[in-house]
């Protein structure tokens, strides 16, 4: 079997580029090891991890009305009807996907593949499919691997047990759990942990470093923290585990921390320290193709590897680790293909932790700002004064950029309260645009929203902003 442009991985990333490429007039096969478009992203991780959180926000919004005095009773859990729910989600995206790459008559293979060399993919079916390969080589002119990266494992955990998951075996749903130790300070941890305190799970979380989502601006993570210490049965930082073993009806895990070492039941253990690249098993080997040594393989600003018929985009290649990355890689590496003048340069890549209040941000940060010492001008719009923010009763939130004190180009935007993720989007077109301080603050934002703050926030940099008092710029 040949082809001008084989993809290997259906993920976001995999199929942005097939479909790009078959839009553009290249003969395409993609070639995926799951039964189902999507990727991990779409199977089980960004959307089923969204599905539920949507189910533990309208939880926590339903105790919240209590302040306005309305009251529900405790709620009945129906966890068959929640998993048939996200199961219902997750097939609806992934056959549309189905649809769409017949209508672009993209050819989809499901198998798995490894390169023999710079060419060739060997191909060999899942013991789950029935259908015979058509051929069990896949010869072209050009491969863009879009395989994706897997959870990291952690020594101290690498026990086989039901009672041990990690991020994918969390969003199966299988029950309950009376407590759940979650391994990791990370947004994967956070994120599933407030799905299963907001179930009922007594939630411990345990960090190695000394505070939640490391390297992440400490001023978003504050009023998150803050909120987390409510739903959590406890949080330690500066600790790690160092052992587990399973009991009859439980794993006893043994943490050391600056208290020294201390054992505790759980019913389930979730393992979220990481994800590393899928690049090992692929038979890079056989080809040009360079791995760094975190396991990425090597690309330039086309995707291009160190060989000329191979190119690289999503997790595989490179942080961050994040779909909306990887789609956008994907339509540089096949414009590229197709002779464009392009490049993967982007002024900023957002990125989002969906839990409750969100976080998000955009472009320089603080933390990377004082470790490069660079000069930054930081203003900050606290949610307290805004009349949306109160409205809602959630003004906890903040909204902050850093600007170049001279000009007052916006540099990057951080962002942390309810529905941030949806409000980055401004600040990444401004970043895109090259836009200012003065841009921004003469942008009317309507009222009363939140999408003000933004507004707000740059008005800070000039003292002018209406609704908090800060003596004006010379």
């Amino acid at each position: 079997m040949d082809t001008q442009l084989a993809v290997l991985g259906g993920g976001p990333g995999g199929y942005a580029a097939a479909f790009l490429a078959a839009d553009l007039g290249m003969n395409v096969v993609l070639v995926d090891q799951e039964p189902r478009l999507g990727g991990t992203c779409l199977l089980r991780g960004c959307i089923p991890s969204k599905a539920l959180l949507h189910v533990a926000k309208g939880m926590a919004d339903a105790r919240h009305l209590a302040e306005w005095g309305v009251r529900y009773g405790p709620p009945q859990v129906d966890l068959a009807a929640m998993r048939a729910r996200k199961e219902k989600v997750i097939a609806t995206l992934s056959s549309g996907l189905k649809q769409v790459a017949g209508k672009r008559k993209v050819q989809w293979v499901q198998a798995r593949a490894v390169l023999e060399d710079s060419q060739t993919l060997r191909l060999t079916r899942p013991l789950a499919a029935s259908q015979p390969l058509p051929d069990d080589r896949l010869r072209f002119e050009h491969c863009i691997l879009a395989t994706g990266s897997r959870p990291t494992t952690l020594r101290a955990l690498e026990m086989t047990s039901p009672r041990i998951m990690d991020s994918s075996g969390a969003l199966e749903l299988a029950d309950v759990p009376e407590s759940l130790l979650v391994v990791g300070g990370g947004y994967i941890g956070l994120e599933l942990g407030l799905v299963y305190a907001a179930l009922g799970s007594r939630v411990t979380v345990v960090e190695m470093t000394g505070g939640l989502l490391p390297g992440v601006d400490r001023d978003l993570v504050k009023p998150l923290h803050k909120r987390l210490e409510k739903e959590f049965a406890a949080i330690h930082l500066e600790t790690k585990v160092v052992a587990a073993a399973e009991r009859t009806d439980a794993v006893e895990a043994t943490f050391e921390g600056a208290a020294g070492k201390k054992s505790e039941l759980f019913s389930r253990v979730l393992v979220s320290v990481g994800r590393r690249p899928n690049s090992d098993g692929l038979g890079l080997e056989n080809t040009q193709a360079e791995i760094d040594p975190r396991g990425f393989v090597t690309v330039d600003a086309q995707r291009r590897t160190r060989d000329p018929h191979l190119l690289a985009i999503g997790d595989v290649a490179g942080q961050p680790l994040l779909a909306h990355k990887a789609t956008h890689e994907a339509k540089a590496a096949v414009e590229a293909l197709a002779g464009q003048a392009v490049a993967f340069e982007p002024q900023a890549v957002p990125a989002v932790v969906f839990t409750d209040p969100e976080i998000a941000w955009a472009g320089l940060t603080e933390t990377e700002a004082k470790a490069q010492g660079r000069a930054v001008e930081v203003v900050q719009f606290p949610w307290a004064a805004s009349g949306r923010a109160q409205s809602m009763g959630r003004t906890e939130g903040l909204t902050k950029w850093l600007l170049d004190p001279p000009t007052g180009q916006l540099l990057g935007c951080g962002i942390v309260g309810a529905g941030a993720g949806e409000l980055i989007a401004e600040a990444v077109l401004a970043l895109e645009m090259g836009a200012t301080a003065r841009d921004l603050a003469e942008t009317i934002h309507p009222h009363p929203t939140l999408s003000e703050t933004l507004g707000a926030a740059a008005e800070m940099f000039f003292g002018t902003a209406t609704d908090l008092y800060k003596p004006r710029r010379p």
